[in-house]
């Protein structure tokens, strides 16, 4: 049995990798997706559910063989990663896992009493869970944690930008644009810091490359609320003759 002292860290988000003591560690095929599964779903999970979600193609009998053969050679790591019981499995809680960690500064940017914290990066809401994996049931959750991801971008862009920090606003909504092209939200941040900032014509730019994207895209225009940004205020505007 391994120790279970030393610290390790699983990361799923961008790439899937395994450290001990910062090390990274290889592991075949069958091991790294039963940890990516675990990392992913969090909690403890059924030994029936694991099986079926990960060999459920093959006899009941060869995919328990294969989850057995899977905890057996994660166990050979220097670090106890996996709690194994007679119906469930979990991470141990001293596995830290990137998911976790990106999921919950989401939720802190978006928590509207946390409006003075800002993080050092937007690293972990960068990128989406394995995004290299096609695996039926990576699917919803890869989803779910990018509309949270996304939304955490624009709420922070939103946030340094009322805190004058207008090149990292600006950074933190391109990654939002880059998530998603389409989403008009995304734009509207990167349009108010550019504006915040006194670069209107940038802005104004800006806006009229999501307008050729519409249009190339979904052959539609852009909506009010994101043209009214660029609209002077009704006191500006030029009367008629």
């Amino acid at each position: 049995m391994a120790a279970v002292n030393q610290i390790a860290d699983l990361h799923v988000i961008g790439a899937f990798e395994v450290l001990v003591a910062g090390v990274p560690v290889a592991l075949p095929a069958g091991p790294r997706r039963l940890l990516a599964y675990l990392a992913v779903n969090g909690g403890a999970q059924r030994r029936d559910a694991v099986t079926g979600q990960l060999w459920g193609w093959v006899p009941q009998a060869q995919a328990r063989a294969r989850l057995r053969t899977a905890l057996w050679r994660i166990g050979q790591l220097p670090a106890g990663l996996v709690r194994s019981g007679r119906d469930e499995l979990q991470l141990r809680p001293s596995v830290r896992v990137d998911l976790a960690e990106s999921a919950g500064l989401a939720r802190g940017l978006l928590d509207p009493s946390g409006r003075d914290r800002l993080p050092d990066s937007a690293d972990l809401l960068t990128d989406d869970i394995l995004p290299g994996w096609d695996e039926d049931w990576l699917q919803l959750e890869r989803e779910r944690h990018r509309q949270l991801r996304i939304h955490a971008l624009e709420a922070l862009s939103r946030r340094l930008t009322a805190a004058g920090r207008f090149g990292a606003a600006i950074d933190v909504a391109y990654r939002a644009i880059a998530a998603e092209p389409l989403r008009e939200s995304a734009w509207c941040a990167l349009i108010r810091a550019h504006l915040a900032e006194g670069n209107r014509s940038v802005a104004s730019h800006q806006l009229g490359e999501y307008r050729r994207l519409l249009a190339d895209e979904l052959g539609v225009d852009p909506s009010e609320t994101i043209e009214a940004l660029l609209s002077p205020p009704a006191g500006l505007r030029r009367s008629g003759p």
